[in-house]
């Protein structure tokens, strides 16, 4: 009887810990990779890119390595988090942070996966592979001593922030490997990032109240305020809105009838940041928020149209009114 307990005991043991290394790769984070899809349209619809069976393929395989390398950043986050999270009042229950996790498996499954993932990069092409790359080494510096620039005020969100557009442009090379993606387009994507970042760091803040379990808990708090986060958020949306206008203006000007959406659905997130227990906190878990996703969905059916659909008056209006040669 007492042996049968004890292989009962076991096997539930192993089942648990399994869950909790399957849980650490947080697959339901895959979500992020919406990020992608821009990068994807973009030059199919500026660069006339025909879809063929070839570019579904790149596709297919293109999402399934930005998931390992994505998977294989979550896995070390966990890991080298654990004894932070178990300040935090939610992710105290982390496998991790719970004890669930055992550390050198966690590090097979972390270097594992990004081996995988850029392996399947290789078959789609060089630059797409570089950007897999970068997106990992961004996922080391991000949590690894001696850098660990989630530590760093500022330099948090902006690295973290930065997975953005390493998206972005991972899409871009799964349609063509031949043209780089303009930088105002980089730049908008990475501020946006931020802006949400921001916000994300806001709320998480607002919520813990106690600026000393606040600061123990994640180190970059020690020396943010809800000021200092709001007013940096204001600074990303701003710079985000006029990069995308260097954009809209030099690449595909009817991308202007976009702006109210994308304003509305910055507006939403923002109020959505002050809730308590907020999907800001989460982003994972937006499509909680019925109002932001609606906002969003038609956001991305605006673009999608103004991307395929020539608008002849908008670029008539918007046409200089002055002289390109007049001395200023």
């Amino acid at each position: 009887m007492r042996a049968s307990t004890t292989v009962r005991a076991s096997t539930h043991l192993l089942h648990v810990r399994l869950r909790a290394h399957l849980a650490i790769i947080r697959l339901d984070h895959s979500i992020k990779n919406i990020f992608v899809v821009p990068g994807i349209l973009i030059p199919l619809s500026i660069l006339k890119v025909s879809f063929t069976r070839g570019l579904a393929k790149n596709i297919v395989i293109g999402f399934i390595a930005v998931t390992l390398i994505a998977c294989s950043n979550y896995v070390v986050n966990e890991v080298l988090d654990a004894p932070f999270d178990r300040l935090h009042p939610k992710k105290k229950s982390r496998p991790a942070a719970q004890g669930l996790v055992n550390a050198t498996i966690a590090y097979v499954q972390w270097i594992v996966m990004m081996i995988a993932g850029l392996a399947l990069s290789w078959t789609i092409s060089r630059p797409f592979t570089f950007a897999a790359a970068a997106l990992w080494i961004m996922g080391c510096l991000y949590n690894i001593k001696p850098f660990r620039t989630k530590d760093v005020v500022y330099l948090d969100v902006l690295t973290e922030s930065i997975n953005n557009p390493l998206r972005m442009v991972l899409g871009w090379y799964m349609v063509t490997s031949e043209l780089v993606p303009p930088l105002s387009l980089i730049v908008c994507y990475w501020m946006m990032g931020c802006y949400f970042m921001a916000l994300k760091r806001f709320s998480e803040y607002r919520e813990i109240k106690d600026p000393f379990q606040a600061g123990a808990y994640r180190r970059s708090f020690q020396r943010y305020t809800e000021r200092s986060l709001l007013g940096s958020a204001l600074f990303y949306a701003s710079t985000c809105m006029l990069f995308l206008g260097a954009f809209t203006m030099r690449y595909r000007i009817e991308l202007i009838l976009a702006f109210p959406f994308i304003a509305l659905m910055m507006s939403t997130y923002f109020n959505m940041a002050f809730n308590q227990d907020s999907a800001a906190q989460n982003p994972e878990k937006l499509y909680r928020e019925p109002v932001f996703m609606i906002e969003t969905v038609l956001t991305v059916l605006v673009i999608v149209a103004l991307l395929c659909f020539n608008v002849p008056p908008i670029g008539r209006l918007f046409s200089p009114t002055v002289p390109m040669n007049a001395a200023w």
